[in-house]
């Protein structure tokens, strides 16, 4: 059975928020502008992003509001939500514990019972929502799915957060990765939802799923990205149900971190290996490619993964890349989304041409790939 991606859309809450507004949104941490914020934004490349929130710090949407309205804007009362069987969320910033992401965007949708799938973790959550959604139709076992990603981590970046939290800021203009650890994280996240539609039989402008495959690495390396817990010497997880709750803030349990010095020596390292590996499988060159979208967190990489997929023998020269992060900003999940929905309006594609999404999550090093052809 073909499995066609007929239909892309995307839901950015409120007004694009510039660099200079974003402290405006977010709070002050010990009522101080950070010292580290332009150095940051010079190095990610993001111009504009977009908050769930008003200037007060107030919500003005959850996860699964955004959620919610990315799938209504697919539908476009084009397609009857009382016909969609499949219903599949990936998010790393659900809006709570318990029920599920997915569970609580069908409470939004409501109208009729629907099989649901939500899937966690971090970046590849979405391309995880993708995988079950092009299964479940691949096997026969719907005619359709809705798959969706989506971020609403802007309320996890407001100041009150964070206050705690001690900045290293001369090693941050010594490397500028470090700008990914805690506070500097605030600089590089953003909201948003994307949704797609698969379905068995073609559209006009469908795209065709030829092929899905993801690599963890998680047997030979440890969490690099992580909230809800903390980093022990020896390298494993705390949960912060093992923590008094006066820790939680103390310590910044919830916290978004990263371990820089981990991510530096293996994200394009990893990549370029498991590019390689997945481009083996289906017996594919760089050339097969027409349009590669990677997801990649700031733009500070984008040319350093170049040169690493060069020493895999992977040459895609970079007018060949296709990647929205200076207008949308890092959407996490939601990212390979509101690219391929970018590019699916852009009028750029043509019958026959090819892409390739590429995600990468370092939350303990996984990435997930997909191989798309338009009919």
């Amino acid at each position: 059975m073909n499995v066609y991606i007929t239909k892309a859309s995307k839901y950015l809450p409120n007004n694009p928020i510039g660099n200079e507004q974003m402290e405006t949104f977010l709070g002050l941490i010990n009522q101080n502008a950070s010292k580290a914020r332009r150095l940051v934004l010079r190095n990610n490349g993001i111009l504009t992003r977009y908050y769930a929130l008003d200037e007060q710090g107030n919500p003005t949407h959850n996860n699964a509001q955004l959620t919610a309205l990315a799938v209504q804007n697919l539908l476009d009362g084009e397609v009857p939500w009382d016909t969609i069987e499949v219903l599949s969320c990936g998010t790393s910033t659900p809006d709570v514990l318990l029920p599920s992401h997915t569970a609580m965007v069908h409470g939004i949708l409501g109208g009729h019972s629907v099989e649901l799938n939500a899937s966690s973790g971090v970046c590849n959550s979405g391309m995880n929502a993708l995988k079950f959604g092009y299964l479940s139709v691949k096997a026969g076992n719907s005619a359709n799915a809705v798959c969706t990603g989506s971020e609403r981590v802007s309320a996890w970046l407001r100041a009150d957060k964070y206050e705690n939290e001690v900045q290293l800021l001369a090693e941050l203009e010594a490397h500028p990765a470090i700008a990914f650890k805690k506070d500097f994280l605030r600089f590089m996240l953003s909201d948003g939802a994307g949704a797609f539609l698969l379905e068995n039989k073609p559209r006009e402008g469908a795209l065709l799923i030829e092929w899905m495959d993801a690599y963890s690495y998680a047997h030979e390396l440890e969490a690099c990205m992580y909230a809800g817990g903390d980093k022990l010497p020896d390298g494993s997880l705390k949960a912060w149900s093992e923590y008094p709750a006066e820790a939680w803030l103390s310590e910044s349990i919830f916290a978004i971190k990263q371990d820089v010095k981990l991510l530096n020596e293996n994200i394009l390292l990893k990549g370029a290996e498991s590019m390689r590996a997945t481009l083996d499988k289906h017996q594919l060159s760089a050339d097969d490619i027409t349009y590669f979208l990677p997801h990649i967190s700031s733009c500070y990489f984008k040319e350093r993964l170049c040169e690493a997929l060069k020493t895999v023998g992977i040459d895609l020269p970079l007018e060949r890349w296709f990647i929205n992060l200076p207008e949308v900003g890092n959407v996490g999940s939601a990212s390979a989304y509101l690219m391929l929905e970018a590019l699916m309006h852009s009028g750029k594609l043509k019958t026959g041409d090819t892409v390739l999404l590429s995600v990468p999550e370092s939350g303990r090093f996984s990435y997930s790939y997909a191989f798309l052809k338009v009919i």
